[in-house]
C-alpha cells in the first residue's frame, strides 16, 4: 500500500494509550452517484489526554469536521487522503463527526460496487480485512479500539440491506427510496463491521441454541443466482457447527442472528463479519461440481463460524496475533468436521491440502515465525499465508496433544470466560493453558510459535537377509537458513503385503523424537514392507521414505486401505520431488498407476494438480511437449473409464481439458462441444463448457467468434470472465498483447476480471508467446505498485511472475531486480522473492528429472 495509507503498530498502541471508543453513529446515502456515497460519522471516545490525534478515511474529499460541537474550519487542509488531523482533545468524554465522500471500489476492498450484467441491478458488499472499513466510514481503524455501531443506510426501497444487527423495517424515505436505522451492534472491532445491499435474494431458517434461544438465519446471493442457492444445505451445516462449538466452548454462540451471503467479484474464501458472512459467489454452484469444492465450502462455512467467538467475541490486540485468529479458526473446523459432518476423513483432506501449503510456504525465503513481527499494515498484508493459516493449524494440533484435549478445551473456556468482548494476546490464551494442564508452555512457544522452517525427518533403516529390521532410527535435519530442531511425540507405522494384495498395517509404535538422531527400538525385528514416520500426521515436519518403502509404494500405494496414510505416503514422494530426490518423472508415473485408487475427491483434486507440475514447470524442457501429451491421453482414458456421472468423471475430464496439447485432442474438446463425443452420465453445463472453450482456445480450436457465441449463451458476471479468459488464451501475439494492456496499460478491469485475463495469458503451448514479457514485467512493477490498490497490485505483480516456464534468465532478471530494488516495501519485493525462488527450485527439478 502507498506509505500515505499505512499505519504503524507503534501508532497504533500509542493512540490507543490515550484513547478508548464508545460508539459510533454511522450515516451512509446510497441513492446518489455510481462512483461515490455520502458517509457521516460520528465517533464517542474518551481521551486521558488534552492532545491531538487523527481518524482513519480513505475518501475522495472531506466536507465537515465537528470536533465536540465546534466545526473545524477548513477540513480539505485536515485531510491528507488517509488521515483526519484533529486539534488538541479535551480530558474525558469527546465527540466528533465527520461529513465525507467516500468512494465505491472494484478491487474487493471497502465498499465493492457490482452491475449484474443480466439484470442490471445494483450489488454492493464490504470486505474491511485488514484495513478497508475506513473506505466506508472515518473510524479508529485499529483492532483494540472495540466499540458499538449504529448504522443508517439510504438505498433504494427494493433493497435487501444487511448487517451485523437484525435488519430492521424500512422507512420510505421519497419515491423508490428507503431508510434502514440498524440497532447498535455487541462492541466489536471496525474491521468487522459490514454492509450487503442489493436485490439479495435466498432462503430463511433459524437454529435453536442450547439455552433455547433462536437465532434467525438467512443465505443470499444475487437474484440471478438464486436458482442454484441452496439455503437448506448451509444452514444444516451451520447448525451442525454451533451446536459443536457451544459444546467444545462452553459458550452460547454471542450474536443476535447470522446471515450468510454469497457475493460477486470477491477477494478471499470468506470473511467473518459478525452475524454478516460474506463468501465468495463461486461456492453458488451453478454447474455440478467435484466433492472437492464442496467440502472445502463447508470448512469454509465452519471456519467463519468458529471466528464467532475467536476472533469476533474476543478479538487480537494487535495483528501480531492474526496467526492465532486464522490458525485457530482452521484447527476448529477441521475437528468440527470430522466430528460432526459428513466429512469424517476432513483430517485427510488438512493433510493433503492445509499442510502441504504450509511445508510449501515454510520452505520460502519469505518465510517467518508463527508469530509473526507485524509492524504496520503493509507486513500485515503480506502475511495472510500459509504459515499463518496452515502451519499455525498444524502446530496447534501439537498443542492439543502436548497439553491434552481435555485441558486444552478447559483453558479455552476459561479464555472466552475471561476475555469476552476484549482485545487480547497470546499469552493471554497461554495463561489459561498453563492453568489447565500444569505446564510450562514458554519452551514450546519459543521453539515452535517464535522460530520459522520445516524440519526433516527421515528413516534410517537396516534389514538382514531375510528382510527383519537389525536397526531403525530416524534422523532430523534443519535447513541452513533455520537451524532447529524440534521435539516430536508421533506414531511409526509399518505395512506389509497380505496375500490378497492388501497393503495393511501390522505394527506401529508412538515415540517420542528429538535431537538428531531417535532409535526406534520398539521396531528391531519387524518385517513390514513399507515404513511411515508420522503415521497418522500429528507431527508438523517432512518426510521422508526409505528405498524400500518407495518401491513398494510405487507399486502398491493404492492398496492400502487408510486414506489418511496414503496422503501422507503422496505428500512424502511430493516433497522428494520438490527437493530434487525423486524425479518428477517417477512421480508422474506414481500419480497415473495409483490415482483410481483413491475415492477421497479432494485428494484427486490435490493429484491433479501435482500432476499438472511434474507434466509443466517441474518436467526436463526436453521431455515435457510429449509428457503433456502422454498425460492428457491418460487423463482421457481415466474419464471413459470412470464410472458414469461420478466425481473423479468429471476431474478427470477437466484435467484432460487443461493438458490437451495435440490436434487429437482438440478434435475431442470440439467434439464434447458439439455433442459428437460424450461420456456416460455426463452433461456438458455451464462451467465445463467454458473449460473445453478455454483450452480449445489455447489450442486456436476455436476464434474470437466462436467465443462470442459462447457467451451470447452465457451473458453473466462469471461469463464475462471466462470470456476473458478465452481471448486471452488465444494463441496470437495480438491476444497476448491485448491482455498485457487490459490489465497493465489499463486500471479499469474490477479485481476477478483481472485474474481472469492473467489466467488465460499464461495458456500457452508455445512459450515464444509469452516470452517477451519478462523485462516488461519487471519494468512495470514500480507504477503498479504505486498507482493500484493493495489487491490489485497484488494480483498483477503476483500473477505475472514468469514462473510458468522458468529459466535461468528469469531468476536473474528477478536477482538485479531485487538487487536494485532493495529498499522497496516488503509487500513488492515479497512475490518477487517468491516467484524467483520458486523459478529456481523448479530449475533443479528439472535438472533432478533429467538425471
Amino acid at each position: 500500500m502507498p506509505a500515505t495509507q499505512n499505519l504503524t503498530r507503534e501508532e497504533a498502541r500509542e493512540r490507543a494509550s490515550f484513547l478508548s471508543t464508545t460508539d459510533y453513529e454511522v450515516r451512509l446515502d446510497l441513492t446518489g452517484s455510481p462512483t461515490t456515497f455520502r458517509t457521516e460519522s460520528t465517533i464517542r471516545f474518551t481521551s486521558s489526554e488534552a492532545r491531538p490525534t487523527f481518524v482513519d478515511l480513505l475518501a475522495p474529499a472531506v466536507h465537515e469536521i465537528e470536533l465536540n460541537g465546534e466545526l473545524l474550519d477548513d477540513p480539505a487542509s485536515r485531510f491528507d487522503g488517509a488521515r483526519v488531523s484533529l486539534p488538541a482533545l479535551r480530558e474525558g468524554d469527546n465527540v466528533v463527526r465527520i461529513l465525507a465522500d467516500g468512494a465505491y471500489m472494484n478491487t474487493g476492498e471497502g465498499l465493492h460496487r457490482f452491475v449484474d450484467p443480466v439484470d442490471d441491478e445494483v450489488y454492493l458488499y464490504t470486505q474491511f480485512e485488514v484495513s478497508d472499513a475506513r473506505r466506508m466510514f472515518a473510524c479508529f481503524e485499529q483492532p483494540d479500539l472495540k466499540a458499538t455501531f449504529a448504522f443508517t443506510i439510504t438505498a433504494p426501497a427494493h433493497w435487501r440491506v444487511i448487517s451485523n444487527s437484525p435488519t430492521p423495517e424500512p422507512t420510505a424515505v421519497g419515491d423508490g427510496v428507503a431508510t434502514w436505522e440498524f440497532e447498535p451492534t455487541e462492541r466489536i472491532s471496525t474491521y468487522l463491521t459490514a454492509l450487503i445491499a442489493g436485490d439479495y435474494r435466498g432462503g430463511e431458517g433459524s437454529v435453536t441454541l442450547r439455552d433455547g434461544r433462536e437465532v434467525p438465519m438467512g443465505v443470499y446471493c444475487r437474484a440471478s443466482l438464486v436458482e442454484h442457492l441452496d439455503p437448506d444445505n448451509v444452514i444444516d451445516v451451520t447448525a451442525q457447527g454451533i451446536a459443536f462449538y457451544e459444546d467444545a466452548f462452553d459458550c452460547a454462540f454471542p450474536f443476535p442472528k447470522y446471515d450468510q451471503v454469497f457475493v460477486p467479484e470477491y477477494n478471499m474464501g470468506a470473511m467473518e463479519n459478525p452475524g454478516a458472512i460474506t463468501y465468495v459467489e463461486k461456492y453458488v454452484f451453478r454447474s455440478e461440481v467435484s466433492d472437492a469444492i464442496r467440502e472445502r465450502r463447508d470448512l469454509t462455512i465452519l471456519h467463519e463460524l468458529a471466528h464467532m467467538w475467536f476472533g469476533d467475541l474476543v478479538t487480537m490486540r494487535w495483528w501480531d496475533d492474526l496467526w492465532l485468529n486464522e490458525s485457530f479458526a482452521e484447527y476448529a473446523s477441521t475437528l468440527c468436521m470430522a466430528e460432526a459432518t459428513r466429512w469424517k476423513d476432513a483430517w485427510t483432506t488438512f493433510a493433503g491440502s492445509e499442510k502441504a501449503w504450509a511445508y510449501n510456504q515454510d520452505q520460502l525465503p519469505s518465510t517467518h515465525p508463527i508469530v509473526a513481527d507485524m509492524v504496520d499494515l503493509d507486513a500485515v498484508e503480506t502475511n495472510f499465508d500459509g504459515i499463518t493459516y496452515a502451519k499455525g493449524a498444524s502446530v496447534l494440533r501439537q498443542l492439543v496433544a502436548y497439553v491434552g484435549e481435555d485441558a486444552f478445551f478447559e483453558g479455552l473456556r476459561a479464555y472466552f470466560r475471561k476475555h469476552a468482548w476484549s482485545n487480547t494476546e497470546l499469552t493471554d490464551l497461554l495463561v489459561e493453558l498453563e492453568a489447565t494442564s500444569g505446564r510450562d508452555l514458554a519452551p514450546w512457544s519459543a521453539l515452535w510459535l517464535e522460530r520459522a522452517g520445516v524440519t526433516t525427518l527421515r528413516p534410517v533403516i537396516e534389514r538382514d537377509a531375510d528382510g527383519a529390521v537389525t536397526a531403525f532410527a530416524i534422523a532430523q535435519t534443519a535447513p541452513a537458513e533455520h537451524p532447529v530442531l524440534r521435539p516430536h511425540r508421533l506414531r511409526v507405522g509399518g505395512y506389509s503385503l497380505q496375500d490378497d494384495g492388501r497393503l495393511v498395517q501390522t505394527e506401529g509404535y508412538e515415540i517420542d523424537v528429538d535431537g538428531e538422531r531417535t532409535e526406534v527400538q520398539q521396531a528391531i525385528g519387524g518385517r513390514a514392507d513399507l515404513w511411515l514416520v508420522n503415521d497418522g500426521d500429528l507431527a508438523y515436519a517432512k518426510i521422508r521414505l526409505d528405498d524400500a518403502s518407495l518401491a513398494i509404494a510405487m507399486e502398491h500405494l493404492r492398496d492400502i486401505d487408510d486414506p489418511l496414510a496414503r496422503t501422507l505416503i503422496w505428500g512424502a514422494a511430493w516433497d522428494m520431488v520438490r527437493d530434487g530426490e525423486l524425479a518428477s518423472r517417477r512421480f508422474h508415473e506414481l500419480v497415473l498407476a495409483n490415482i483410481t485408487g483413491e475415492h477421497q475427491s479432494s485428494v484427486i483434486r490435490t493429484l491433479l494438480g501435482q500432476l499438472g507440475a511434474v507434466t509443466g514447470r517441474f518436467a526436463a524442457p526436453a521431455d515435457r511437449d510429449a509428457r503433456t501429451a502422454a498425460t492428457a491421453d491418460a487423463l482421457w482414458e481415466l474419464a471413459r473409464g470412470a464410472e458414469a456421472g461420478s466425481d473423479a468423471q468429471l476431474q478427470f475430464v477437466e484435467a484432460f481439458a487443461l493438458h490437451a496439447c495435440t490436434a487429437e485432442h482438440a478434435a475431442t474438446l470440439s467434439g464434447l462441444l458439439d455433442g459428437s463425443v460424450t461420456l456416460p452420465g455426463r452433461r456438458i453445463d455451464t462451467d465445463l463448457r467454458w473449460s473445453l472453450v478455454i483450452s480449445l482456445a489455447s489450442l486456436g480450436g476455436i476464434d474470437a467468434e466462436g467465443i462470442g457465441a459462447v457467451l451470447a449463451d452465457d451473458d453473466t458476471a462469471s461469463g464475462r470472465q471466462r470470456a476473458l479468459t478465452a481471448h486471452a488464451a488465444l494463441p496470437t501475439p495480438e491476444a497476448k498483447q491485448e491482455a498485457w494492456e487490459k490489465t497493465v496499460g489499463s486500471d479499469t478491469l474490477a479485481n476477478e476480471s483481472v485474474t481472469a485475463v492473467i489466467q488465460g495469458f499464461w495458456r500457452v503451448h508455445d512459450e515464444a508467446l509469452v516470452a517477451p514479457y519478462v523485462e516488461p514485467y519487471f519494468a512495470m512493477l514500480d507504477d503498479v505498485w504505486a498507482s493500484r490498490s493493495s489487491e490489485i497490485a497484488n494480483r498483477l505483480i503476483q500473477g505475472y511472475f514468469p514462473g510458468e516456464a522458468p529459466t535461468a534468465q528469469i531468476v536473474a532478471a528477478a536477482d538485479r531486480w531485487l538487487v536494485d530494488h532493495i529498499d522497496a516495501p516488503l509487500g513488492l519485493r515479497r512475490p518477487v522473492i517468491e516467484g524467483r525462488d520458486s523459478a529456481a527450485r523448479a530449475l533443479r527439478v528439472q535438472e533432478a528429472d533429467r538425471a
